[in-house]
C-alpha cells in the first residue's frame, strides 16, 4: 500500500470515528451555599447534596447535556464567585431583583415563594414599620429580605443580620430577636420542627420589587447561550409537568412561578 493511500484511509477512519463518537458534554460548576437549606439543599453524610433544588438542577443539566458538579461557596461571596469564573451558575434560591441584575443575568424563574414574618406564639405583632417600632428584626444578610427590611424598617426598628439562616433560627427560638423575615417555604418547615415549636407565622411581606420576581439561576451576563439553554429547560420542566412531580416530593404547596 503506498503512503498516499494509507494516509487517506487513516484519515477517513479517524473522521468516521469522530463522527460516531458523541459530542463531549460541557462541564458546569453549580454554586450553592455551603450552609444546608432543607429541603432545598441538604448535604448527606456521604458528602453528596440532595434536595428540591438539586433535583431541579440535575433535571436541567440532563436536558442541556451538561456535566454538572456542585461547588460549595459562602453565600455572601457567591456572586463574586460567579463573576470571577470560580463557578458557572448560581442555583441556590436567589431572588431575581433589579439590583442583582446590574451585576449578573438570571434565567427564567424556576420557582416562587413569598416572604414570611415569624415570631413567638401568642405575641401581638403588627408587621408594618410602625407596628415593629423599637423591635429587633432578624434576617439573613445579603438576601432580598435583608434589602427589603433595610429600606422599610431601618428607621424604626433594629435590624440584626445573620450569616446563616440556621444562626438566625437559633436566636429566634432563644428569644434574642423579636421577629424574623425569611422565605415562606423553609419557614413552614422550621415551624414544624422542634426548635420552631414555640413560634408561628405572623403574616406575609407585601409584594415589593426588592423581594424579587421569583427565583432564578444566576449566570454571567456574557453567557447568553447558556441562559437560553437554562430558560428552555426550565420551560420544558414546567410545561411537561416534571416540575410538579419534583415539587410533590418536598412540598404540599405550589411553587410554580407566577
Amino acid at each position: 500500500m503506498n503512503k498516499t493511500l494509507k494516509a487517506t484511509l487513516i484519515s477517513c477512519l479517524v473522521s468516521t470515528t469522530l463522527l460516531a463518537a458523541p459530542a463531549m458534554a460541557s462541564k458546569l460548576k453549580i454554586g450553592i451555599a455551603a450552609e444546608p437549606y432543607p429541603p432545598f439543599s441538604v448535604k448527606q453524610s456521604s458528602g453528596q447534596w440532595s434536595g428540591f433544588e438539586i433535583d431541579l438542577v440535575n433535571y436541567i443539566c440532563k436536558e442541556i447535556k451538561a456535566q454538572c458538579e456542585i461547588n460549595e461557596v459562602a453565600w455572601d461571596g457567591i456572586i463574586p464567585a460567579l463573576t470571577s469564573n470560580k463557578i458557572d451558575v448560581i442555583f441556590n434560591s436567589m431572588s431575581i431583583t433589579a439590583e442583582r441584575e446590574k451585576t449578573i443575568a438570571f434565567s427564567a424563574p424556576y420557582y416562587y415563594t413569598p416572604s414570611m414574618y415569624v415570631g413567638p406564639k401568642g405575641s401581638k405583632l403588627t408587621t408594618t414599620p410602625a407596628g415593629l417600632k423599637g423591635k429587633i428584626i432578624g434576617v439573613q444578610g445579603s438576601t432580598s429580605n435583608a434589602d427589603f427590611l433595610k429600606k422599610n424598617y431601618s428607621s424604626t426598628a433594629t435590624i440584626k443580620y445573620y450569616n446563616t439562616q440556621d444562626e438566625l433560627n437559633a436566636d429566634m427560638a432563644a428569644g434574642r430577636v423579636d421577629v424574623m423575615l425569611m422565605d415562606a417555604v423553609p419557614a413552614v418547615d422550621f415551624l414544624q420542627s422542634k426548635d420552631g415549636a414555640a413560634l408561628e407565622a405572623k403574616g406575609m411581606a407585601p409584594k415589593d420589587p426588592l423581594l424579587g420576581e421569583g427565583i432564578g439561576a444566576g449566570l454571567r451576563k456574557s453567557d447568553v447561550a447558556l441562559k437560553k439553554q437554562f430558560d428552555a429547560a426550565i420551560k420544558k420542566m414546567q410545561v411537561s409537568g416534571d416540575f410538579k412531580k419534583i415539587q410533590k416530593k418536598y412540598f404540599s404547596i405550589d411553587l410554580t412561578p407566577k
